[in-house]
């Protein structure tokens, strides 16, 4: 990185740095200062004072203009990206796709000798150019790669061999291949290996879970895919070019039938990213089941905006052990009936297809492990949540005065300058509204959500639905009397948004809160005409993250931020565009929602897949 970049870096990740002296001074939250960025700083740092004492800011094309108010450090915090000792591993948000390519290691399979579609071809020419003039670091394949040996040993069968093979670096973020269409002798392979391990699975280990290595090994050898040459599949994704598939990104085609064509893609291809190009028009698809299409001269947006931040943010779920695991009675919570009544009410709008079952989808079981155990033991996907968050929990004062805010002591992992607490632990957050600074005490969210997989439409109050909290920690209570080792009840992966979502709706939007907020999410957008007064819609130019991560969270989270600051807070209701993904929709009050959105559909004003997207960015364009 030059002098600019690491100055950009440093004011991304809220690091303080100046000249005091002829000496150059540093004041960084904890964790952000890595070995690396120590390095840097040290060997630039002569040319740092230099261009610090000329009054030069650190902002260049590799930065993204800063239209909130706090720290992307604190709001990382405020949305459940805490590190307490059961939480050690809090990071700070990066959502600038400039920032987040410079942190990135692709490389590229080399492409068969007989490969002939000159069209893909041209594509991963100007993919690889691209991606380095981002700053994404593009190794060559050999020196990407490292010789890995492993044995197979089926005892009943007596059968032992030692293989000997090169994989890809577990530091590298991607590997990028085409297409490949299996040869008999392949597919003749295929089924051994899957034979071979199924006998394994089933007579050696007798069921217990098996490591993403370990099944790699086993099915490794008989695979002709980039899958087959990874070290670690937890840290490595697989990006498959292949012809564009014209019924999927059809806007005819039915969103339920999208859903089968598209898992059986990323599972055919057994990739995180599949990238479907024409000679015209290019797509990408992944766990979202993102219909997006773009003209093949949109190339240098889609990389910054679409690929680069599916790259370094992919699809996880938020893993069970960064909560704290309680129970609680959802018969009795008037809020929990308010969900399943959400829930039923949106039936007949069609925006929530069912979940679909890994094992009805994926056929081959060493294939359905390896998913399993990536999604952190999940059995089935669905597209869409809903939720409905409680009003906020507070403990005194609501809002303090400057002076009051003075007198507070500061709160460990937080900036003095924008979080602080009472006597009694309760802490409060400096915040610019317009142009006034308001001190508002952060409160406790609580938020019931369907489980993932569920069937969001007809819920069970016993066994779907979860209460998730955020105090000074994450809490998930599952339903009395569930046991979640027999019951797959596991938190939906959109934890981070829906939070993001109620606490900037607490601080800066409390009127949505009185009363509870309903929250619903659906993989589809409203057209610019669907909006009334006093309602809105932002994020549409956000770079396109995958759904449920922290940077999401953080996306949601300054959406509202946003409305506020433009529209004031008399908002009833607002929806928040997630790009290659879908809408997130809240209201005051579930009957205007129900009723907004069902009308929405019955105009076709409000519909599944990306077909809408367009209008919205247009008018955003012409404002």
């Amino acid at each position: 990185m030059n002098t600019s970049e690491i100055l950009a870096t440093l004011r991304q990740q809220s690091v303080q740095i100046w000249v005091e002296n002829d000496k150059l001074k540093i004041r960084s939250p904890k964790g952000i200062l890595t070995p690396d960025l120590q390095a840097e700083i040290a060997a630039h740092k002569l040319e740092i004072i230099a261009f610090l004492r000329q009054g030069n800011l650190p902002i260049s094309s590799h930065t993204v203009s800063r239209d909130y108010d706090l720290s992307l450090q604190t709001i990382g915090h405020l949305i459940g990206e805490t590190g307490d000792k059961l939480n050690p591993d809090c990071k700070q948000p990066i959502i600038d796709p400039r920032l987040m390519a410079q942190r990135l290691t692709v490389t590229f399979r080399p492409v068969p000798n007989r490969y002939k579609n000159q069209e893909i071809l041209t594509f991963r020419e100007q993919l690889e150019l691209k991606l380095h003039s981002y700053g994404v670091k593009v190794l060559p394949w050999e020196k990407a790669i490292t010789e890995f040996r492993y044995e197979i040993n089926i005892p009943f069968l007596n059968w032992k061999k030692s293989i000997k093979t090169r994989v890809v670096k577990s530091g590298i973020n991607a590997v990028i291949d085409v297409d490949r269409p299996p040869s008999l002798i392949s597919r003749f392979n295929k089924n051994l290996a899957e034979n071979l391990y199924q006998i394994y699975s089933r007579f050696i280990v007798k069921g217990q879970k098996i490591s993403v290595t370990r099944i790699a090994q086993l099915i490794g050898w008989a695979e002709d895919c980039a899958a087959k040459y990874i070290e670690d599949p937890t840290n490595t994704q697989v990006i498959v070019l292949t012809e564009l598939d014209k019924e999927f990104v059809n806007s005819k085609t039915p969103y339920q039938e999208k859903i089968k064509i598209g898992l059986n893609t990323l599972i055919r291809t057994f990739s995180e990213i599949v990238i479907g190009v024409s000679n015209s028009h290019f797509s990408i698809l992944n766990m979202n089941l993102s219909d997006s299409v773009f003209s093949i001269n949109e190339i240098d947006s889609f990389v910054l905006n679409s690929l680069i931040p599916k790259v370094y943010v992919p699809i996880l779920p938020l893993p069970l052990s960064k909560f704290q695991i309680q129970q609680f009675e959802p018969q009795q919570s008037s809020y929990a009936k308010q969900l399943l009544s959400l829930g039923n009410k949106l039936a007949e709008t069609n925006l929530f297809p069912s979940g679909s079952k890994l094992s009805e989808v994926i056929k081959r079981k060493s294939y359905r492990d390896i998913v399993n155990v990536i999604v952190n033991g999940r059995t089935g996907v669905s597209y869409g949540f809903v939720a409905y968050a409680e009003p906020p929990h507070y403990i005194g004062e609501i809002e303090i005065t400057e002076q009051d805010w003075k007198n507070l002591s500061p709160v460990e992992e937080f900036s003095i300058d924008e979080v602080r607490q009472n006597s009694i632990g309760r802490r409060y957050l400096k915040t610019k509204i317009g142009t006034e600074y308001k001190f508002k005490q952060i409160p406790d969210i609580w938020i019931l959500s369907a489980r993932s997989g569920s069937n969001k439409t007809k819920l069970s109050l016993e066994s779907d639905i979860v209460r998730i909290g955020l105090t000074e920690r994450l809490l998930l209570q599952l339903p009395q009397g569930v046991d979640s080792q027999v019951v797959d009840i596991k938190p939906s992966y959109d934890v981070y948004v829906m939070l993001g979502i109620a606490m900037s709706a607490a601080l800066y939007a409390p009127n949505l809160m009185r009363n509870g907020l309903p929250m619903i999410h659906f993989h589809g957008y409203p057209t610019v005409e669907w909006f009334q007064v006093n309602e809105y819609y932002a994020g549409v130019n956000n770079p396109s993250v995958p759904c449920g991560t922290y940077e999401s969270g953080v996306f949601n989270f300054l959406s509202i931020y946003n409305l506020v600051n433009q529209h004031g807070g008399n908002i009833t209701l607002a929806s928040l565009i997630e790009p290659d993904h879908g809408t997130n929709i809240i209201a005051y009050d579930l009957e205007y929602l129900v009723e907004r959105v069902k009308t929405g559909c019955e105009k076709g004003k409000i519909e599944l897949g990306g077909k809408h997207f367009a209008s919205l960015k247009a008018k955003i364009a012409d404002s």
